[in-house]
C-alpha cells in the first residue's frame, strides 16, 4: 500500500516554484563591507544603497549574508537634532540678523552675521539701519567672493531679520 500512496502523492504533487538565484559570493561580500562599515544601517538601508548600485536583492537577503558573516544587527539610530548636525556641520551655516538699540542716537542697528556649525566661528557681515534685499545679497556676494566661505561649504539656513534680506542672502548663499 505505501507504493500506491507514493504514486498517488506523487501524481498531485505541485511543482515547487523556481525562486530566486544566489546572489555571487563578490555581492555577499559587498553586503558585509557595508553592514561593517556602517554600523547604523539595516538592512532595508543597505538594500537601497545597492539598488542605487543596480543590484536587486531582497532584505531578507541581505539579513541572511549579514548573519552568516556573524555580523552584529545595527545599533540604534539616533535621528536627533544633534546627529544630523554632527553629520552636516561641514556643510551647514546658519545665517542670522540681530539689532542692537543705540541709547544716544535712539536708533536701531541691523547685523547680519554666518555662524559655521563646525568649528563654530562666527562672521560678522555688516550693519545697516534699513535691511534690504539689495544689502543683504551684496553682504553674501562679499562673503563668498572674499574667500571667507571655507571650500565645500554653502548651505545655509537663514533665521530672523526681515523677509526680503533672509531670501536675498539665501539666493547667494545657497
Amino acid at each position: 500500500m505505501r507504493w500506491h500512496r507514493r504514486l498517488v502523492a506523487n501524481k498531485w504533487r505541485q511543482p515547487s516554484p523556481p525562486g530566486w538565484r544566489p546572489i555571487s559570493d563578490e555581492l555577499v561580500q559587498l553586503i558585509a563591507t557595508m553592514a561593517r562599515e556602517n554600523r547604523t544601517w539595516g538592512a532595508v538601508r543597505i538594500k537601497g544603497e545597492l539598488r542605487r548600485l543596480g543590484h536587486r536583492v531582497a532584505a531578507a537577503t541581505i539579513r541572511k549574508a549579514v548573519r552568516a558573516h556573524r555580523i552584529p544587527p545595527p545599533r540604534h539610530r539616533d535621528d536627533s537634532w544633534r546627529t544630523f548636525l554632527r553629520a552636516q556641520a561641514q556643510a551647514l551655516l546658519a545665517t542670522d540678523f540681530f539689532h542692537i538699540d543705540c541709547a544716544p542716537t535712539l536708533t536701531r542697528l541691523y547685523v547680519a552675521f554666518v555662524i559655521e556649525h563646525s568649528t563654530r566661528r562666527v562672521h560678522l557681515l555688516g550693519n545697516t539701519r534699513y535691511p534690504t534685499a539689495s544689502w543683504a545679497t551684496q553682504l553674501g556676494r562679499d562673503f563668498t567672493a572674499d574667500g571667507r566661505l571655507p571650500a565645500g561649504r554653502g548651505q545655509a539656513a537663514v533665521k530672523g531679520g526681515s523677509l526680503r534680506a533672509r531670501a536675498a542672502l539665501l539666493d547667494v548663499t545657497a
